[in-house]
């Protein structure tokens, strides 16, 4: 059984077992979340999609983690105007693993 869910304005499609990383939450790590906004669920053959979300659906999820991603590097800079400008950014992320999927 897949679903597919909406968080952080993005939307993923999971199954039991998934980990994911998605955009951060203000959760500790070892914690349940639930997410209601569910887009559809996939069944085999049968699937339901919601006008906008499934009544009823959710996705449980155990927080594996919060941590930081790969630094990026930004640098602008413009010709012959003797303009430099570094800049680096790490995108916060939580790492989350499907546990159950309810109609």
């Amino acid at each position: 059984m897949n679903a597919i869910i909406v968080t952080g304005g993005k939307q993923y499609k999971v199954a039991e077992g998934d980990v994911l990383y998605i955009e951060k939450l203000d959760v500790e790590a070892g914690e349940t979340v639930k997410f209601e906004q569910v887009l559809a669920i996939l069944d085999g053959e049968n699937a339901t999609f919601g006008t906008p979300v499934v009544e009823g659906a959710s996705v449980e999820a155990t927080i594996v983690k919060n941590g930081k991603g790969k630094k990026v590097r930004i640098f602008k800079y413009n010709p012959k105007k003797g303009y430099r400008k570094r800049q680096g950014h790490r995108q916060p992320y939580t790492k989350v693993e499907i546990t159950k999927i309810s109609v």
